[in-house]
């Protein structure tokens, strides 16, 4: 729901896994060599159409991201003039 389109769910799991990956850079390309080796220029694109071009709010992906990781890790937020303070 907070990505928009259902389509963004492999552009947000294919960047997170690159960023969590032990790669010397953490831009698109080397993301996408490594994710897809075999289709590295296609990756490549729909990373970074994902990236810097798909539309989203920040705020709600942050809050689905605080529903989930934070219960999961025992802790707890409130927010205070759009800050947020576990």
């Amino acid at each position: 729901q907070a990505l928009g389109h259902a389509d963004r769910h492999a552009g947000l799991k294919g960047y997170c896994s690159g960023l969590v990956m032990p790669l010397s850079r953490k831009s698109v390309e080397p993301m996408a060599a490594h994710i897809d080796p075999l289709h590295a220029s296609a990756k490549h694109q729909s990373l970074h159409h994902f990236v810097a071009k798909a539309e989203w709010s920040d705020r709600a992906v942050l809050q689905r991201v605080r529903e989930w990781v934070m219960p999961a890790l025992g802790l707890h937020a409130a927010e205070e003039a759009g800050y947020y303070w576990i």
